[in-house]
């Protein structure tokens, strides 16, 4: 493990200003974007409650101890103003936020921005540089755009969990909030592009319609071209390359292994000692022919690693140029050398708080990394802070907070 220190001296999205009324994941994960490359994040959160994502608690099997391990991740580097916004006040407190803002991300029911006073058109119209993100389950228009729409929904519509069926023909949900990252990577590389036009085109804003069904349409595979294409719904079992999968070994843990080219793929058999097998036979020299005998090449691969430990045919195969990998858990991850040098983790110490491990932000940039500056905020920690940053005056604050429009940790 890594203690982090920041190192850029100027961060590539310094001086850049983002309002947060987003919750849960996708949102949060579009503004960690942002914010772990110097991005101001302020995220605007109810009073009493703040973000739900504050609330997903992890514990460990047998232990009463709980820990918001979702929110540490995904709330470093941003700040915490919590506001009352079914207030008139609150809102004109947001409103005077969005004249310095650049970007506004917001996660709620479509429609529900409108029914707030705050109607994108008429924002645009007063922030004409404003670039506002929309996420919602299923996009801000269409039959679905008014239902709820979270991720779990998503991976079940758009083929994901079609696609990873056990053996007895059961869908299966991906046990992370795949589609939430998903949307979140593709809403933060959409807020950049639109930042873009603002500063080189001609310097109007405009609003990003980021559903989480959409992006996952877009990673999961020509799937749906193909069968516009042939009319053949394609069988969730069949791989898309072979030799290709997972492997026991006779210590009981587990490889992946691909030869997912003619080259790779001749040199499993080699490795394996099927070589003469691969030469005489001209199904095993095409992709084609081997997924039609992809069961049988399973199983001379099985009978190769099912004598040897995991680190032995790890050796073995990468000796021989193999794509071969270890299939970890968590603890097997983090010690992983690889992960230790290239220091993929960080400890980040906050306070008195006891030090945080979490991942680093990502992707690596040369001269201006990104950086874990400090530990997620707690509710309404920066408000005061922000709002006087804002122009509001002391006084005016002190008078939110007695009303309830305003919550100061």
């Amino acid at each position: 493990m890594n203690e982090t220190k920041p190192r850029n001296t100027q961060a590539p999205l310094a001086g850049l200003r983002v309002v947060d009324l987003s919750r849960l994941v996708a949102g949060n994960m579009l503004t960690l974007q942002l914010a772990d490359f110097g991005a101001e994040v302020i995220k605007v959160e109810a009073i009493g409650t703040g973000d739900p994502l504050r609330h997903w608690l992890s514990c460990a099997p047998g232990s009463d101890e709980s820990f918001d391990s979702w929110w540490q991740v995904y709330g470093r580097n941003k700040r915490s103003l919590s506001l009352n916004l079914r207030s008139d006040a609150a809102r004109e407190i947001l409103l005077s936020l969005l004249e310095l803002a650049d970007v506004l991300v917001e996660s709620f029911k479509p429609g529900t921005l409108e029914s707030m006073g705050l109607a994108p058109d008429e924002l645009l119209d007063r922030y004409d540089r404003l670039v506002i993100v929309r996420v919602s389950g299923w996009g801000q228009t269409g039959p679905y755009s008014g239902l709820p729409g979270f991720g779990s929904l998503i991976e079940g519509m758009c083929g994901f969990a079609n696609s990873h069926m056990t053996i007895d023909g059961k869908p299966t949900l991906p046990n992370m909030a795949l589609a939430d990252m998903v949307a979140g990577l593709t809403g933060a590389f959409a807020t950049m592009a639109a930042l873009r036009q603002v500063e080189q085109g001609d310097g109007r804003g405009q609003v990003i319609d980021l559903s989480l069904l959409e992006p996952m349409l877009a990673v999961m595979g020509p799937q749906a071209t193909a069968w516009a294409r042939t009319g053949v719904l394609p069988d969730p079992r069949t791989k898309i390359a072979s030799p290709r999968g997972v492997f026991r070994c006779g210590d009981g843990k587990w490889i992946s292994l691909s030869g997912s080219t003619e080259k790779m793929a001749e040199r499993v058999f080699i490795a394996i000692g099927c070589g003469e097998l691969y030469e005489s036979d001209p199904d095993f020299r095409s992709n084609a022919g081997r997924l039609g005998r992809d069961a049988e090449i399973d199983t001379y691969i099985n009978a190769f690693v099912s004598g040897r430990s995991r680190e032995e045919c790890l050796a073995y195969f990468r000796n021989r140029s193999i794509t071969v990998g270890p299939i970890y858990d968590v603890e097997g991850l983090v010690a992983d050398t690889h992960i230790v040098e290239r220091h993929a983790f960080v400890k980040q110490q906050g306070g008195t708080d006891r030090a945080v491990f979490m991942h680093q932000p990502t992707p690596r940039m040369s001269r201006t990394p990104g950086v874990v500056r400090h530990m997620a905020p707690k509710l309404g920690e920066h408000s005061r802070e922000i709002l006087s940053a804002a122009g509001v005056e002391s006084e005016a604050i002190d008078v939110f907070i007695r009303k309830g429009i305003v919550e100061c940790l």
